[in-house]
C-alpha cells in the first residue's frame, strides 16, 4: 500500500512547480531569441547572466530569510518577528544610504559589511527599549514599528536633499531582483549555508530559547550569550539580502508561520521547511511580478509586492496568535497627582505656547547669528513662516486630541494615531489619488487621504469585531494595516515620477512649502475636530473605567467607542495630510497632559492639545535652525522626539488608565 503525500506538501509542491512553470516560461522565451551565428548574442546574455541568476537569488534570498525570520521569532519567542518588522531591514538600508553619500567606496567594496552595522544598529536599539520588559512581544514589535518608520523617514530625507543620485538607490531598496550576474547569487548562496550550518550546530540551544527564561537557565544555558549570537546570525543573513537586493518584505514572517501551519512541529523540521517555503514564495512572487510586467517592463520591485502579501497575511494571522496579552503595563508606578487647579496649568500652557510661536516667527539665523526680527523684517518673514508655524501648531494639536482619544478608548498607554497604521492609510489614500491625477488639487488630496485613512479604519474595526480582538491585539492590526498601505506607498514611489517626489516629502513631513490656504484648512480641521470631543469629554471619561463598568452608567459602548476612534481617524487623516504620518506627537501629548496633573478627560484633552501645538511648534522651529542653513522635515524631527520618549515608556514602566 502506497503511503499519500500529506496535504500541505502536495500544496507546496504545486507552488513550487507554478513557480518553475512561470520561469521555464520565460527561459523558453529568451532561449527562442537566441541566434547560435552571431557571435555577441544580447539575448544569450540576457539568458545567462540575467534571468538565470534572477531565479538563483529569488530562491537563496527566500531561503535567508525564511530562516532569519525562524530564528528570531524562535529566540524572541514573538511569531510576529521578522527583518521587516524589527527595523533591521530599515536600518540596513539606512545605513546604505547614508555610506553612499559619505563613503562611497566603502558600499563598493564592504556594502554587506555597512547594511550589517545599519541591522545591529536597529536591532541593538530595539533590544535596549525592552530589555527591562524582558523582551515582551508587544514592546518588541512596536519599538520595531518604530525604528522602522523613522529609518524609512531618513531614508526619504536623504533623498529629497539628494535628488536623482540617490532616487535610484530607494528603487533599488525597495527589493528588485533585476541580476547583471551571478555576484549576488554567490554572496548570498554561501552565506545562507554558513548560516544553516551554525544553526544545526546550534540546535539544542536553539531549542532552550523557545521555553521560558528560567527553564533556560535551569538547563544551563548561557542565555544571553546564546541570544545575541543566535542574533547576530538572523541579522547577518537579513542584511546580506539587504545589501544584494534590497528590502524584501515579510517573506521572514510568513515562511515560519506557513512551516507550522503546514505540519512542522519539531524545531529541526522547522529549520528545513522555513528555508525551503521562502524560496517557493520569493520565486513565485517574482515570477507573477514578471508577468504582470508585460512589454513596458517592472513597474514595481519584488520586494513591494512581497510586503503587499504578508500585510493581508500578518492580518489573517491576528486572530488566530494566542500570545499578546498585556502583561507587564499593570506593574507600573503610580500615576501622577492629580492637579488641584488643572486650568490654571493649562493656562500657562497655552502662554508658553504663545511664546513659543512667537519666538519661531521672529528668532532666527541669518548670514549674521542669531537676531529677533522686526518691523519690515519681520512683516516679510511671517508671510513665510506664519503659514507653516499655524500648519504646524494645528496638526500637532489634531494628533494630540487623537491620541487622547485612542490612549482612553483602548485603556493602552502606548496607543497612537502612528501604531493604528491610521497615517498610513491616509498615506495610501493620497498615493491612489496622485496615480489617478497627477495634478489633483489639494481637496482632491484630502479627500483620498480621508477615505485612506476611513477605509483603513473600517478594516481594522472590522478585523477587530470578527475576531473578537481587545484593544491590544487592535493595535496589531493597526500595525498590520501600517505595513500593508506602506508597501503601497513603496509601490508608487518606486514608479520615479512626479508623484513619488511628493509622496516621498509627505513621507517625511515637511511643512516647507505650506501656504495659507493650508493654513486655514488646518485650523478649521483642529476647531471642527476638537470642540465636539471637548464636548464628549464624559464619554471618554466613562470609557476609562472598562466597558463593563461604562454598561452599567448605562453608556452604549461600541457606538460610542467606534464614534470617537471615527473622530481620532480623521483628525490624524487631515493632519498627516500636512505633516506626514510620523510624529509620535499622539504619543506623547496625553503623557505630558497627564505628567503634570491634567488626568480627568477634558483637562486632559486640552492640556495634551495645547502641549501637541507646543511640540510641532518647537519641533518645526528646531528644524529650521538646527543644520542651518539647510531644514529638516518637521515630522521626521518630531518623530525623532518621539522616539527619544518611547524608550522612557518602555524603559520606565508605564500607566495603564483605568
Amino acid at each position: 500500500m502506497t503511503r499519500r503525500l500529506p496535504l500541505p506538501t502536495l500544496f507546496w509542491g504545486a507552488m513550487a512547480l507554478l513557480a518553475a512553470l512561470l520561469f521555464g516560461q520565460r527561459v523558453g522565451q529568451q532561449w527562442s531569441a537566441i541566434h547560435p551565428g552571431q557571435a555577441v548574442n544580447l539575448d544569450r546574455v540576457i539568458l545567462f547572466y540575467g534571468l538565470l541568476p534572477r531565479a538563483a537569488v529569488a530562491l537563496l534570498a527566500g531561503a535567508a530569510l525564511g530562516l532569519s525570520g525562524l530564528l528570531l521569532q524562535r529566540i524572541l519567542r514573538n511569531p510576529l518577528a521578522e527583518p521587516s518588522t524589527l527595523g533591521i531591514s530599515a536600518g540596513a538600508q539606512l545605513a546604505l544610504a547614508s555610506a553612499t553619500l559619505h563613503a562611497p567606496a566603502l558600499v563598493e567594496h564592504h556594502s554587506a559589511g555597512v547594511a550589517f552595522s545599519g541591522g545591529t544598529a536597529a536591532v541593538a536599539l530595539i533590544l535596549a527599549l525592552t530589555w527591562r520588559r524582558g523582551l515582551e512581544p508587544v514592546s518588541v514589535v512596536l519599538a520595531g514599528m518604530m525604528v522602522a518608520l523613522t529609518a524609512n523617514a531618513a531614508g526619504a530625507a536623504l533623498i529629497l536633499a539628494n535628488g536623482d543620485y540617490l532616487f535610484s538607490l530607494f528603487i533599488w531598496g525597495g527589493g528588485s531582483l533585476v541580476q547583471q550576474g551571478w555576484d549576488p547569487a554567490i554572496a548570498i548562496g554561501w552565506r545562507l549555508a554558513i548560516g544553516f550550518c551554525a544553526a544545526i550546530v546550534l540546535l539544542r540551544p536553539l531549542a532552550i530559547l523557545g521555553l521560558d527564561d528560567v527553564s533556560a537557565r535551569g538547563l544551563g544555558l548561557s542565555l544571553n550569550t546564546s541570544r545575541f549570537l543566535l542574533i547576530a546570525l538572523a541579522v547577518w543573513l537579513a542584511t546580506t539580502v539587504v545589501a544584494e537586493v534590497g528590502i524584501i518584505g515579510f517573506v521572514g514572517l510568513a515562511a515560519p508561520v506557513l512551516a507550522t501551519l503546514s505540519g512542522a512541529r519539531s524545531l529541526k523540521q522547522k529549520l528545513i521547511a522555513a528555508p525551503l517555503i521562502g524560496a517557493v514564495l520569493l520565486w513565485l512572487t517574482d515570477g507573477l511580478v514578471q508577468l504582470a510586467a508585460g512589454a513596458g517592463g517592472e513597474r514595481v520591485p519584488t520586494g513591494a509586492a512581497t510586503a503587499l502579501l504578508g500585510g493581508p497575511l500578518l492580518l489573517w494571522l491576528l486572530p488566530r496568535l494566542r500570545l499578546f496579552e498585556w502583561p507587564s503595563l499593570q506593574e507600573s508606578r503610580s500615576a501622577p497627582r492629580r492637579a488641584a487647579h488643572p486650568w490654571r496649568r493649562t493656562a500657562l500652557l497655552g502662554l508658553l505656547g504663545i511664546l513659543a510661536s512667537v519666538v519661531a516667527l521672529s528668532l532666527g539665523q541669518g548670514l549674521d547669528g542669531w537676531s529677533f526680527a522686526s518691523g519690515d523684517l519681520l512683516a516679510d518673514l511671517v508671510a513665510w513662516r506664519l503659514p507653516r508655524v499655524v500648519v504646524a501648531a494645528a496638526c500637532g494639536g489634531m494628533l494630540a486630541a487623537a491620541g487622547v482619544v485612542i490612549q482612553r478608548v483602548t485603556s493602552n498607554p502606548l496607543a497612537s494615531p502612528e501604531v493604528l497604521g491610521i497615517g498610513a492609510g491616509a498615506g495610501a489614500g493620497l498615493a491612489a489619488v496622485l496615480l489617478l491625477a497627477g495634478t489633483a488639487g489639494l481637496g482632491w488630496q484630502l479627500t483620498g487621504s480621508s477615505l485612506g485613512a476611513l477605509l483603513a479604519l473600517i478594516v481594522i474595526l472590522a478585523i477587530g469585531a470578527r475576531g473578537n480582538l481587545g484593544p491590544e491585539r487592535l493595535l496589531f492590526a493597526g500595525i498590520a494595516m501600517n505595513a500593508l498601505c506602506s508597501a503601497i506607498l513603496a509601490a508608487v514611489i518606486s514608479l520615479g515620477n512626479a508623484q513619488s517626489y511628493r509622496l516621498l516629502g509627505w513621507l517625511t513631513g515637511s511643512t516647507i512649502q505650506a501656504t495659507g490656504l493650508e493654513a486655514s484648512i488646518a485650523v478649521i480641521g483642529l476647531v471642527v475636530i476638537t470642540v465636539p470631543l471637548l464636548l464628549a469629554a464624559r464619554w471618554l471619561e466613562i470609557l476609562s473605567f472598562g466597558p463593563s463598568t461604562a454598561l452599567a452608567l448605562g453608556l452604549p459602548v461600541r457606538p460610542v467607542r467606534n464614534t470617537l476612534i471615527l473622530v481620532a481617524a480623521f483628525a490624524s487623516a487631515l493632519a498627516s495630510q500636512f505633516v506626514g504620518p510620523l510624529s509620535f506627537v499622539g504619543l506623547i501629548a496625553p503623557h505630558l497632559a497627564r505628567m503634570i496633573g491634567l488626568d480627568r478627560a477634558r483637562a486632559q484633552l486640552t492640556g495634551a492639545i495645547i502641549l501637541g501645538t507646543l511640540l510641532m511648534v518647537i519641533s518645526d522651529w528646531l528644524s529650521r535652525m538646527i543644520v542651518f542653513p539647510y531644514q529638516l522635515p518637521v515630522g521626521l524631527f518630531a518623530s525623532l522626539l518621539g522616539g527619544v520618549y518611547l524608550t522612557f515608556l518602555l524603559g520606565r514602566g508605564v500607566h495603564r488608565h483605568g
